[in-house]
């Protein structure tokens, strides 16, 4: 990409973000409430997922948006703002793209998981209301 289009979108991005992210915390869905034993075991699920992510990024915030309407609690990794997140997702995932849902099964079998729509679909198949 050429460096003046470059520079323009993190111009934009610098000057949205903060409105992305107000708008965000104005309006963030409330989230099911179940029965203490019911939560934990979803807490107990949710310890091996991990979403990589972009604080200001509107798909990450449309599936953050699904993590918190579902009451789970799941490990954030800013992939933008850490270094470590970021070099953890490109060698794991292959690719820098956000969000990334990290699904590790209790054999350790690791599954990178990439597009709102599908991580939102996945979150809502396996964490749902029923």
């Amino acid at each position: 990409m050429k460096p003046i289009i470059r520079l323009f979108f993190r111009t934009l991005r610098a000057i949205l973000g903060p409105f992305l992210l107000l708008g965000d915390w104005l309006t963030r869905p409330k989230g099911i409430v179940r029965p203490e034993a019911a939560q934990q075991a979803i807490d107990a699920r949710t310890q091996n997922l991990a979403l990589y992510h972009f604080p200001t990024c509107p798909f990450c915030l449309k599936t953050r948006r699904t993590i918190q309407r579902l009451s789970l609690k799941i490990a954030l990794r800013d992939a933008k703002n850490d270094a470590a997140h970021r070099a953890a997702l490109i060698t794991g995932g292959g690719k820098p793209q956000v969000p990334c849902l990290l699904i590790t099964d209790a054999d350790g079998k690791q599954t990178w998981l990439y597009e709102s729509d599908a991580i939102n679909a996945w979150l809502n198949r396996e964490f749902g209301a029923a």
